[in-house]
């Protein structure tokens, strides 16, 4: 590493930890890896790679949809015109990130923190929308199963109000 991806990657990972965001080093030459917590998705794990350039996000947010997907990608790029220094892409299988890019000159502390916020945002804001967007049908069976052997609804309680039958039970 440079000397300048040494210095963004000092400020990086001091930002971090006294900030309590769990992280640890990535694979790569000026990589953090930082777990994010979420109320709608447990959490987001997010790859901060500190180059010469600057900084560079990369963030898992959900996999490809099984169905609907005109809708629940054209629900994304909507979503996109928001979204400050980030945005959603698609890899080549499909899957859902946001990725995005800092000038190095551009990193402090109050940058790192909007946009490891806008980061969680983006990722869990929207998280059981695009759930019900682009998973309903594999969400109705597993609600279906779940009755059938009086499972635990627990996980699926967000979506009781669009999976929930006559004779289900009631919340948990």
């Amino acid at each position: 590493m440079s000397s300048t991806s040494d210095g963004l990657f000092t400020t990086v990972r001091t930002f971090l930890e006294e900030a309590g965001i769990d992280w640890e080093p990535g694979a790569r030459d000026g990589e953090l890896v930082v777990t994010l917590p979420g109320d709608k998705k447990l959490k987001t794990v997010c790859s901060l790679v500190a180059a010469e350039q600057g900084l560079s996000l990369s963030a898992f947010v959900i996999r490809k949809p099984d169905e609907n997907e005109a809708a629940f990608y054209r629900f994304l790029l909507r979503r996109n015109l928001r979204l400050p220094t980030i945005a959603y892409a698609v890899d080549k299988l499909g899957d859902v990130y946001l990725t995005g890019r800092l000038p190095a000159g551009g990193v402090d502390d109050d940058e790192l923190d909007r946009l490891l916020g806008a980061v969680l945002e983006a990722a869990d804001a929207p998280f059981n929308e695009l759930l019900a967007l682009g998973f309903l049908s594999s969400m109705h069976k597993e609600w279906a199963w779940r009755v059938s052997r009086g499972e635990s609804l627990r996980n699926l309680e967000a979506f009781r109000s669009i999976l929930q039958r006559d004779g289900d039970p009631g919340p948990e």
